[in-house]
């Protein structure tokens, strides 16, 4: 049976990515001073505007405004009258210490107040976190979300490199595939909306895109009779937080698989480790990843389950969807007696005290070479 998929991502000047920079290099600058800083730290952009807000208890002294600029300023906007000026926007900032209600769970488990003493601190909230991972392409992900964040990519490097004159920080990309059961046979339409100077002629900008973005990334076995919508709407000059407003945590598909597999609705950017919602996510997908790297299945996804102040999971369930070469019940197993999936665990296998953050927020946390959970291990 045939069927289409479509996945999407978008450029480091989005608005919503825009806001999830900011919070992840808050992160990091926190964790450079504290490894063990707690930081929950949300951003809305607004035109000319930038409010800041969370719960941060750290030992670090962090100049947020300072941060909040130069992200702004390292993306790409400079105040031209189609965007945010990192120069002379407002910064608000409205930051408190965790609460002590949430720190009461996380301090201490439920499992070492009850004696077990299991040297672990207790999840930072509830909630479900799933992994993916398929042998679709090279690094497991799904064949459209990986060709979206590659189009993306693509689309900020020739814009910073000037390959293709007068384009802007904000953009968008979608790709649908067209499937034959579970096989992608081809690309079917790929969508490209990219912020561009008023001057640049829009007939030479769609050719160039085709030419320096898709033709570079997209295999050209896969462009079989492709539909290209570039800038649809005809025009795209303003852009960023001026064009639409920004939210850490909106991005949420962008972010995972595209679509292509469940999300338990946690975001990531600008969160400690401690917040399952990050940390759980970047576990399971290092299990879901190496159940198909060795060879127990072809396609898994798998859920993980917390109760905040509660360090072990409290539930773990998969779905091989039939590819499995052993039960789902033994793989399983053999999770439980290889790993330690409580927060502390996952944070010291995965080394996520760690100023690394900046680099997962654009163009997917997953499916990159050089992140901790990205990794292939024999278990």
């Amino acid at each position: 049976m045939r069927k289409f998929f479509t996945s999407e991502s978008v450029t480091e000047g989005h608005p919503d990515k825009l806001c999830d920079y900011i919070s992840d290099s808050i992160l990091d600058a926190y964790l450079k001073e504290d490894s063990n800083s707690r930081v929950g730290c949300e951003v809305v952009a607004g035109k000319n505007m930038i409010f800041v807000t969370g719960e941060i208890t750290s030992k670090g002294n962090v100049d947020i405004e300072s941060i909040v600029r130069g992200t702004i300023k390292e993306i790409g906007y400079f105040g031209k009258g189609i965007d945010i000026d990192y120069k002379t926007c407002d910064v608000i900032i409205n930051v408190s210490k965790q609460s002590e209600d949430i720190a009461l769970g996380v301090d201490k488990s439920l499992e070492d107040k009850n004696g077990e003493d299991i040297d672990s601190f207790g999840a930072g909230d509830q909630g479900m976190m799933f992994g993916f991972a398929s042998r679709e392409t090279d690094e497991y992900m799904p064949l459209g979300i990986s060709l979206a964040h590659k189009l993306s990519r693509r689309l900020s490097y020739v814009r910073k490199n000037n390959i293709i004159k007068g384009l802007g920080p904000d953009g968008k990309v979608q790709v649908t595939i067209e499937y034959e059961d579970d096989t992608p046979l081809r690309v079917d339409t790929i969508i490209v909306s990219s912020q561009h100077e008023e001057y640049k002629d829009l007939e030479l900008l769609k050719r160039e895109i085709i030419s320096e973005v898709i033709e570079k990334i997209v295999p050209h076995n896969l462009l079989k009779n492709t539909k290209y919508l570039i800038n649809p709407t005809g025009r795209f000059v303003i852009g960023g937080p001026l064009g639409d407003s920004g939210l850490t945590g909106r991005k949420i598909i962008v972010d995972t698989y595209g679509g292509y597999a469940r999300h338990g609705g946690g975001a990531f950017s600008g969160k400690d480790a401690t917040k399952v919602d990050r940390s759980a996510s970047y576990m399971a997908r290092f299990l879901a990843k190496n159940i198909v790297a060795n060879g127990y299945a072809d396609r898994c996804e798998i859920q993980l389950s917390y109760a905040i102040g509660v360090a072990k999971p409290i539930s773990i369930y998969i779905n091989t969807f039939g590819t499995s070469s052993i039960s789902d019940e033994e793989i399983i197993n053999k999770i439980k007696n290889s790993f330690d999936l409580t927060p502390k665990g996952i944070i010291n296998y995965l080394g996520l005290q760690k100023p690394i953050y900046r680099k997962t927020t654009n163009y997917g946390h997953f499916g990159k070479e050089n992140l901790p959970w990205e990794r292939i291990v024999k278990f």
